[in-house]
């Protein structure tokens, strides 16, 4: 018995396989737009142009505006123009900078200053910065020019009292060191404008003697235990910037109206359960950031959208680190961990002060991701 053959007209094979293919291209073009709405193809858009900024040495503040991300490629060429022209820009002011009346020093290879410090008493700067030197030597009172003292992210664990004796001084970095304590005679360097001790972990007072600083308009005293506002901070009638976040406060003084001339008040990262109305009376300011996790009483005018005030309510992260770790170890992770933070918190104030308006609360979240 012979096979039978099934023959069909071509044209209806055709049109059997036309039809085949005008679905699978309408399928494909569904599945694009799906995908192109997709907010994980989003996500992955955005941590590929992320990845891709962070080997270009891009800074993250260049290219998110808002929380947002604008991944265009035009916008990665110009910000990697700008970025180059800064980085020219930050060569030239080091070489600036590089002069005979600025001291310059970097690296853990550094324990100690160098002797031949004590010959150059012009100096008018200091720049030190992630060394293991423990000590500012005495001879320090020496340099009556002195202008500028920036000793971030060092071991110092004490400040002489010859300080004092810097008339001229007028800032002092020694944030992210080991203080305990600073000296009463810093009181005297009455021409003092910026005062940052944050991030030494252990401060839990300053001297009453610095409430001479009359001239101060930014102290940071962030990152430590301060239980309380300092009374010498109340005393400093010019301040207009003030960091007292990540401490042990959990009230404020009901004479913190004393500070006129307030305009940034950060308090986040604290256990505060109420705002005292008092702060209704600081009528410069303009920006105040708290933790609103305990918070049960605030004044309602603080949210008054009328108001210039950008009142910001932080969810502190509930993502904590449980890993345990000793001695020396967990504090240099602390260090690390809260220098990280800060840095985040002053790339988002950055991002705060170039909007019209901001959310009445924020939440803080992490994300973990190796590039």
């Amino acid at each position: 018995m012979g096979h039978k053959v099934v023959v069909f007209d071509i044209s209806v094979v055709r049109a059997l396989w036309e039809t085949r293919v005008k679905k699978h291209k309408a399928w494909q073009k569904k599945e694009a737009e799906r995908l192109e709405k997709s907010a994980l193809e989003k996500i992955k858009e955005e941590w590929n142009f992320v990845a891709e900024c962070k080997r270009k040495g891009i800074p993250q503040a260049a290219y998110c505006k808002n929380g947002f991300v604008d991944t265009s490629v035009r916008l990665l060429d110009k910000i990697e123009r700008k970025s180059l022209a800064r980085q020219s820009s930050l060569s030239k002011e080091r070489d600036k900078r590089s002069s005979e009346f600025v001291f310059e020093l970097s690296g853990e290879h550094w324990q100690e200053l160098p002797d031949s410090l004590k010959e150059q008493t012009h100096l008018k700067e200091w720049h030190i910065s992630n060394t293991l030197i423990q000590i500012i030597p005495t001879y320090i009172e020496l340099f009556q020019a002195m202008r500028i003292l920036d000793l971030p992210k060092n071991q110092i664990s004490r400040l002489p009292a010859e300080i004092g004796c810097l008339k001229n001084l007028k800032e002092l970095n020694v944030s992210f060191n080991r203080l305990e304590s600073i000296p009463p005679e810093l009181g005297d360097c009455e021409d003092l404008e910026k005062l940052d001790c944050s991030g030494n972990l252990e401060l839990t007072e300053l001297p009453f003697e610095l409430s001479n600083l009359k001239q101060v308009s930014f102290v940071d005293i962030s990152v430590n235990k301060f239980s309380s506002v300092p009374i010498c901070v109340l005393r400093m009638s010019n301040l207009r910037w003030l960091d007292i976040s990540n401490n042990n406060l959990n009230d404020l003084p009901q004479d913190i109206d004393r500070l006129e001339e307030l305009e940034t008040f950060l308090l986040y990262k604290n256990k505060m359960t109420y705002l005292p109305y008092a702060l209704l009376n600081l009528k410069k300011l303009t920006l105040l950031v708290v933790s609103g996790d305990h918070l049960v009483e605030l004044p309602t005018a603080l949210c008054d959208s009328s108001t210039p005030l950008k009142f910001v309510s932080l969810m502190d992260n509930p993502i904590e680190n449980t890993q345990c770790q000793d001695g020396d170890d967990m504090i240099e992770s602390e260090r690390d961990r809260q220098h990280f933070d800060k840095e985040f918190m002053k790339a988002y104030l950055e991002d705060l002060k170039e909007r019209e308006s901001v959310p009445s609360y924020t939440t803080k979240v992490s994300f973990s991701l190796q590039l």
